[in-house]
C-alpha cells in the first residue's frame, strides 16, 4: 500500500510544530483520486487509530484531538490542523504526525502517530546545604513520573529561586540538565545545579518626594527592611522581597496614620549593585494633610450620639487617621475601650459600623458612622476541638464564657488567655469561632485547641564543689491521680486532668543526697478553682566527707552532717476583685534541720531545730506569655510567720546551750517581688524588676533566725544552700553568696556571712530582651542586663540606694521538655571588702528553669 505525505504547517504555531505532519500513502488512493491544498475534499472518518502510545491514554488523547469516527470533514482543513494543535498544547509530546492510512470511496482511515516526551524519575539537587535540599524538596513535592516539559522546568526553577529569596539570596544561578534514566525506558533525572551566591543587603535606600516626614522617619517607618549599617547587630539584615511589599505597606500605613490620608508610593525600584548589594529607590506623594471634621451616627439605638461620640473619643480638629478611626471603631485601642467592645460584649455578635466619609472640603473630613446593631444573642453551647489528652472539664473549667450568658468579646478573649495558662496547648494555635444561630438568637462558641509536649526532664551532671553531681527531675504538667489504677490511660503515665507531678533526685554519693516530690491539684474537688498542693522533701550534706585530691567519700558517724526533712501543705484561690489576675494563697510548712559536728561557719554545730511557720502570699499576674512576655506585670507580696515561742516558753536565750536555744525557730519575714515589660521599639522588650527581702524577731534576746535568711549572688539556684534553709537569690556578675554586708571584713565574719546567709536584701534587675526564634519547638532570645543589689545585717543600716553593680550580656532557650535554660556573662563593679583576688566574681552563669523570684 503506498502512502504519500503532505506537511501541514500553514495552522500550526511557532517551529515546535513544524514537526506534526499529514502523511497519506498513495497505493491507498483511487486512480486519479488527489490530496492538493489547493483542492480540499470532503471525507467521512472511517476510522482513527494511535501508534507510539506507551503511558497515556489513547481514548483520552482521542477526546483532546476533537476528532471522531463518522464526523464528515475537509481534508487537508481547518479539522485535522486543529486535532495537532489541540493535542500539542497538552506539552505531552516530542512529535505528532497525522497519517492517513487508507481511502476508500468518500471515507477516509487516519492514524495519529506520537512520540512521548521523557517522564522525570527524580531531580537531583547540587550547591545547597542537606537541610535546604530537603526544604525545596518538599516545595517540589518531587514531580515524580510527571512529563518532563519547559513548564516543569520553570517551576522547578522558580520554586528554587523564591526559596533562595526568603533566605537573602536574591540572585541565585541556577542551571537544568537532563540524563536518560538506564532504568526506565522512556524516563529521565533532572539535574539541577544552584550556585546561591552571596546574601544581599540593601546598601542604600533612598526617598524622594518626602517633605513633612524626613528621612529618619521613612527609615523608621519603613519596617523589616533596614539599610545596611555597621552597627546593626540585629534586625533585618538581609534584603526580602516579601518582607519588602509588608514594609511599603506599613510606610504608607503610618504616612496616613499621620494626617496624610493621600500618600502613596509612587514608583519604587530594587537595583542590584554587585552580588551582595542592591540599592533601594522609593519615591512618595504625601499630598495635604488632613483633620477630623463633624462625625455624625445613624443607625443607632441603644446608644445615643453623645455617648458614642465619648466612647469615640475623637475631637473635631485632630489629625485624620484612618488607623486610629478603626482603632476606636473596632479595637484594639490603647484605651481598651472601642465602639465595638461595648455593643459585642453586650450580646450583639452581628454589630457593624461603617465610616463613611461624606464630605471632604479644605484639609477636613466630615464623616458619617453607619451603624447596623443587630439582635442580641445568647450563648447556647461551647464546643471543644483539639484537646485530644486534656479532658474537657480541665479546658471548660478555665472559661469565662458561660451557656446563658450574653455573649462577649471580652470574655472570650479572656478564656484564649486562661487556656495558654494551662501550659498544656500552643497558644497560637487557640481559635475561637462563634456560630451563630439566627433562628432562635443564640450562638455556639467553638474553641479549637492544639495541644503541645508540656512534660519535662532534667537530666544533667555536673562539677561542684570538687565533687561530681547527678541530677535527673521529671516533671508532668498534666498529670491524672482519677486515672491512677486504670491500666489503659497509662501512656505512658495517666494524664489529662491537669494536675501537677513532680519528682526530683540529686546526688554525688554518699557526701551529698536530695530527693523531692511534689503534687499539685488546681481544681481541689473539681468544682471550685481552689489550688491545693503537697510537696516533701529530703536533703543530706556530709561536709568534709568529700576528699578533694583522691576523690573519695569518707562518711563516718564523726563527720559533719547536715539533714533537712520537710512537707508543705498549700491552698489558693483565685480572687475575683480587684480582677480575675489577683491569687490568695496560704501554705503550711513543717521542716526539721539535723546538725552533727557542723562547723561549717555556721551559726551552731549540733542540735535538732523544727520550722513550723505559716506563709501567705497574695500576687497579681498579668504577663502576656510565662517565657517571652511583651507586657505586663507580675507583682507578688509574701508575709512568712513561725509562732513566738520565746513570749511564753520561759528560755533564757543568752545562756541556754543550742540545742536548747535553736530547737524551735522563730522569725517573721516580708518579701515583696515586682517585674514590669514593655515593648519599646519593634521586637526589643525591657524588663525592669525589683526584689527586697527582710526576717525579723519577736524579741531581741532570740536575735536573728539562723535559717530562712537569703543569699545573694550568683546564678539563684538552689544547690546545697537549701540544706540550711536559706533563701537564693540570683545577681550575675558576682558568686554565689558573696554579697554580703559591707561590716564583714574578718575571714571568720565573711564565711560565716556566706554560709548563713543575711537577714535583710535588696535587687534590682533592667533588661533589655530582643527574640531569635519564637515557635512551638524552641523559643530562643538574647539580653543584656544591669543588676543592683546588697544585703544588710540591720535595718538602721539599709540603704536601698547602696548596692553593687553589675552588668553583661545573656541568652535563653526554652525546650518544651526541659524547660527554661539560659547562660549570662557577667562584669562585677563593686569589690567585696576582705575577700582576696577575683575569688568574689561569677562572670558566667547557668540557669534552669527558673520562674519568678530568679530571672528569666
Amino acid at each position: 500500500m503506498k502512502r504519500f505525505f503532505l506537511l501541514i504547517g500553514v495552522y500550526v504555531l511557532g517551529a515546535q510544530l513544524a514537526s506534526a505532519q499529514l502523511r497519506v500513502g498513495n497505493s491507498a488512493r483511487p486512480s486519479g483520486d488527489q490530496l492538493s491544498y489547493l483542492a480540499p475534499k470532503d471525507y467521512i472518518i472511517g476510522g482513527i487509530t494511535i501508534s507510539g502510545t506507551k503511558f497515556l491514554d489513547n481514548d483520552v488523547l482521542l477526546t483532546i484531538s476533537k476528532l471522531s469516527v463518522g464526523d464528515r470533514v475537509e481534508i487537508p482543513g481547518e479539522a485535522t490542523s486543529n486535532a495537532i494543535k489541540n493535542l500539542w498544547s497538552q506539552g505531552l509530546f516530542d512529535n505528532i504526525e497525522l497519517t492517513v492510512d487508507m481511502i476508500k470511496g468518500d471515507s477516509i482511515f487516519l492514524n495519529i502517530d506520537v512520540v512521548e516526551r521523557p517522564r522525570l524519575t527524580r531531580i537531583d539537587l547540587t550547591g545547597l546545604s542537606k537541610s535546604q535540599t530537603e526544604e525545596v524538596r518538599k516545595r517540589l513535592n518531587e514531580n515524580t513520573g510527571k512529563i518532563i516539559n519547559e513548564n516543569l522546568l520553570n517551576t522547578t526553577r522558580n520554586t528554587i529561586k523564591r526559596y533562595l529569596r526568603e533566605k537573602g539570596f536574591l540572585y541565585p544561578d541556577i542551571k537544568t540538565s537532563q540524563v536518560k534514566d538506564t532504568t526506565e525506558a522512556n524516563n529521565q533525572i533532572l539535574k539541577v545545579e544552584v550556585q546561591k551566591n552571596k546574601k544581599v543587603k540593601a546598601k542604600e535606600i533612598n526617598f524622594t518626594g518626602n517633605k513633612e516626614f524626613s528621612n529618619y522617619k521613612m527609615h523608621k517607618y519603613l519596617k523589616k527592611v533596614k539599610q545596611k549599617r555597621w552597627w546593626r547587630f540585629w534586625g533585618p539584615g538581609k534584603f526580602n522581597f516579601e518582607k519588602y511589599g509588608e514594609g511599603k505597606e506599613a510606610l504608607i500605613t503610618k504616612m496616613r496614620g499621620k494626617g496624610y490620608r493621600d500618600a502613596i508610593i509612587v514608583k519604587d525600584t530594587v537595583t542590584q549593585l554587585n552580588r551582595k548589594n542592591v540599592k533601594v529607590d522609593i519615591e512618595v506623594y504625601e499630598g495635604p494633610k488632613y483633620y477630623f471634621g463633624n462625625i455624625s451616627w445613624s443607625g443607632n439605638a441603644k446608644y445615643t450620639d453623645e455617648t458614642l461620640s465619648k466612647i469615640l473619643g475623637i475631637e473635631k480638629g485632630e489629625v485624620f487617621s484612618e488607623e486610629k478611626l478603626n482603632a476606636k471603631l473596632l479595637g484594639p485601642s490603647k484605651s481598651g475601650a472601642d465602639v465595638s467592645a461595648y455593643y459585642m460584649d453586650d450580646g450583639y455578635l452581628t454589630f457593624q459600623v461603617d465610616p463613611v466619609q461624606t464630605k471632604i472640603y479644605g484639609d477636613t473630613v466630615d464623616l458619617e458612622m453607619r451603624m447596623y446593631e443587630g439582635p442580641q444573642y445568647d450563648v447556647n453551647r461551647i464546643v471543644l476541638k483539639g484537646n485530644d489528652v486534656t479532658n474537657d472539664k480541665v479546658v471548660r473549667r478555665q472559661l469565662q464564657t458561660k451557656p446563658g450568658q450574653k455573649f462577649s468579646k471580652t470574655n472570650i478573649m479572656r478564656d484564649i488567655r486562661e487556656i495558654a495558662t494551662l501550659g498544656n496547648f500552643d497558644e497560637s494555635k487557640t481559635s475561637p469561632v462563634p456560630k451563630p444561630n439566627p433562628a432562635d438568637g443564640t450562638v455556639d462558641i467553638e474553641y479549637t485547641v492544639a495541644e503541645k509536649p508540656s512534660d519535662q526532664v532534667e537530666l544533667s551532671g555536673g562539677f561542684g564543689a570538687g565533687r561530681i553531681i547527678g541530677t535527673l527531675g521529671l516533671t508532668f504538667n498534666n498529670f491524672s491521680t482519677k486515672n491512677l489504677f486504670n491500666k489503659k490511660a497509662w501512656k505512658p503515665l495517666p494524664r489529662g486532668d491537669g494536675q501537677k507531678l513532680s519528682l526530683r533526685g540529686q546526688t554525688s554519693g554518699k557526701s551529698y543526697q536530695s530527693y523531692s516530690f511534689s503534687f499539685s491539684e488546681p481544681w481541689l474537688g473539681g468544682k471550685k478553682p481552689i489550688y491545693f498542693g503537697l510537696s516533701a522533701f529530703t536533703s543530706m550534706s556530709a561536709y568534709g566527707g568529700y576528699d578533694y585530691y583522691t576523690g573519695r567519700e569518707n562518711v563516718t558517724e564523726s563527720t559533719p552532717k547536715i539533714r533537712m526533712n520537710g512537707i508543705t501543705v498549700s491552698l489558693g484561690k483565685r480572687l475575683k476583685w480587684p480582677d480575675y489576675a489577683f491569687q490568695l494563697n496560704y501554705s503550711l510548712n513543717l521542716q526539721q534541720y539535723k546538725l552533727r559536728n557542723y562547723d561549717a561557719y555556721f551559726l551552731f554545730k549540733n542540735g535538732t531545730s523544727y520550722n513550723i511557720n505559716l506563709t501567705q502570699e497574695i500576687s497579681r499576674n498579668s504577663l502576656s506569655d510565662p517565657i517571652f512576655p511583651t507586657s505586663g506585670s507580675n507583682l507578688k507580696f509574701t508575709v512568712q510567720a513561725t509562732p513566738p515561742y520565746s513570749l511564753f516558753n520561759n528560755i533564757n536565750y543568752p545562756t541556754a546551750p543550742d540545742n536548747i536555744r535553736y530547737r524551735w525557730v522563730e522569725y517573721h519575714k516580708w518579701k515583696f517581688d515586682s517585674q514590669w515589660f514593655q515593648t519599646v521599639a519593634g521586637k526589643l522588650v525591657f524588663k525592669a524588676q525589683a526584689q527586697f527581702g527582710f526576717i525579723g524577731s519577736y524579741s531581741k534576746v532570740t536575735g536573728t533566725s539562723a535559717f530562712e535568711r537569703f543569699k545573694l549572688g550568683g546564678d539563684g539556684m538552689m544547690g546545697f544552700d537549701f540544706l540550711q534553709g536559706s533563701e537564693v537569690v540570683a545577681m550575675r556578675g558576682y558568686a554565689n553568696g558573696y554579697v554580703i554586708p559591707e561590716n564583714k571584713t574578718s575571714t571568720t565574719d565573711i564565711n560565716i556571712a556566706r554560709n548563713s546567709g543575711s537577714p535583710i536584701y535588696t535587687r534590682y534587675q533592667m533588661e533589655l530582651r530582643y527574640p531569635v526564634m519564637m515557635n512551638e519547638q524552641a523559643k530562643v532570645f538574647l539580653l543584656a542586663f544591669a543588676d543592683a543589689g546588697n544585703t544588710w545585717d540591720r535595718f538602721r543600716d539599709f540603704n536601698p540606694f547602696k548596692v553593687r553593680r553589675s552588668a553583661g550580656i545573656g541568652a535563653r532557650i526554652f525546650l518544651p521538655i526541659f524547660g527554661l535554660l539560659g547562660i549570662d556573662y557577667g562584669h562585677a563593679f563593686d569589690p567585696i571588702p576582705g575577700v582576696q583576688s577575683d575569688q568574689w566574681r561569677q562572670p558566667f552563669t547557668f540557669s534552669i528553669m527558673q520562674q519568678m523570684g530568679g530571672f528569666n
